[in-house]
């Protein structure tokens, strides 16, 4: 059965490691002013909770009264990154590209006046990681690879300068894991060294620190645990997050994909849980409906109940008047579910 589409971009998660930030509980390495760690805390969680209207407008708060640091636009984009994959919304390009072009440039600079202060690197760090990515999910491959290989060393800079800024430990540990498991077919060679075990040792670390990149630490590690069929771990780990956060998508949706292997049931179960989710939203698009009706389809017939699974791809198929924006998006899918279509109505009528 394929990947549900919301994990198409892991597969370029060996090169841009910063996602989602989620929040903070009981920080052991905080931020020296305490405005700006009750600001950074308040919008990360509000992302988090995907109330993204709270922390855009903290972001901007952030930015308005620290404007000597790069903090608030980074955060801004992460918003309008999450925001626009969670909702399967165009992005903000405009914005998105402004905020990370300034905020490396106040970075750059902040290193210039004082390259011994580890968060000044942090703050390169992450608008290098944001901007590789950015330029991934837009299909800028040389951009991307380039910047994100700087970010990496830029976090790899914050532990020269301080072994226990564990806020850099999850990026590293993901950058490590995922490049030593794409490129494991030539891990024999001697100077190509397996580096899996170590990465999820770092992202592990993360996590015991409880850093602001916490939950974006047990994000990485869930899906290393699906890539590895460790489900029963990923799934303990995402129970974890869903305890803090019960409402986030993100982590029901690596949820239903840890299930999806060994409890089809439960799978199913979750996925309708999102499902509910997005009819909250108001004017939102159907394309993560289409989604997910389209994978509980293919679940359903998965376990032989292929009356169910024709019943959901009837009812995709029979949505009307998507927008061009909708079928650009679907357009792949749509056909396999139409294919998928065929093939249970032949089974029915045998």
């Amino acid at each position: 059965m394929p990947e549900i589409e919301l994990l198409v971009h892991f597969k370029i998660i060996l090169l841009f490691p910063l996602i989602l930030l989620f929040g903070k509980e009981g920080l052991s390495q905080f931020y020296p002013d305490r405005q700006v760690d009750s600001l950074l805390t308040t919008g990360i969680n509000s992302i988090i909770n995907q109330d993204y209207s709270v922390a855009q407008k903290t972001f901007q708060d952030l930015d308005k009264e620290f404007p000597q640091l790069p903090l608030g636009k980074i955060y801004l984009t992460a918003v309008y990154i999450t925001k626009a994959f969670d909702y399967s919304e165009n992005f903000e390009t405009d914005s998105i590209y402004k905020n990370l072009i300034e905020a490396k440039a106040q970075s750059e600079k902040l290193i210039k006046e004082n390259n011994k202060n580890v968060w000044n690197e942090y703050f390169l760090a992450l608008s290098d990681g944001f901007y590789a990515y950015f330029q991934a999910l837009n299909k800028n491959w040389f951009s991307a690879l380039s910047n994100g290989l700087s970010s990496v060393s830029d976090f790899e800079k914050c532990l020269d300068l301080d072994k226990n800024f564990y806020e850099a430990y999850t990026a590293i540990g993901t950058y490590k894991y995922w490049k030593s498991r794409k490129t494991e077919f030539i891990n024999w060679l001697p100077f190509v060294p397996n580096e899996e075990e170590k990465g999820i040792s770092y992202i592990k670390n993360s996590i015991k620190h409880f850093t602001y990149n916490k939950y974006l630490a047990m994000n990485s590690l869930i899906w290393i645990y699906i890539e590895e069929k460790k489900y029963n771990d990923a799934i303990a780990i995402a129970k974890e997050a869903l305890t803090e956060f019960p409402n986030n998508r993100s982590f029901k949706w690596a949820l239903a994909r840890a299930y999806q292997d060994i409890n089809v049931n439960e799978s199913i179960k979750i996925f309708y849980d999102l499902l509910n989710s997005y009819n909250k939203v108001r004017n939102i698009n159907r394309c993560n409906k289409i989604v997910i009706l389209h994978n509980l389809a293919q679940l359903y017939e998965k376990s032989g109940k292929v009356d169910m699974a024709l019943s959901l791809c009837n009812e995709i198929l029979s949505i009307k008047n998507l927008s061009d924006y909708e079928k650009e998006k679907l357009n792949k899918r749509l056909i396999r579910v139409q294919k998928l279509q065929l093939e249970l109505s032949q089974e029915l009528s045998k």
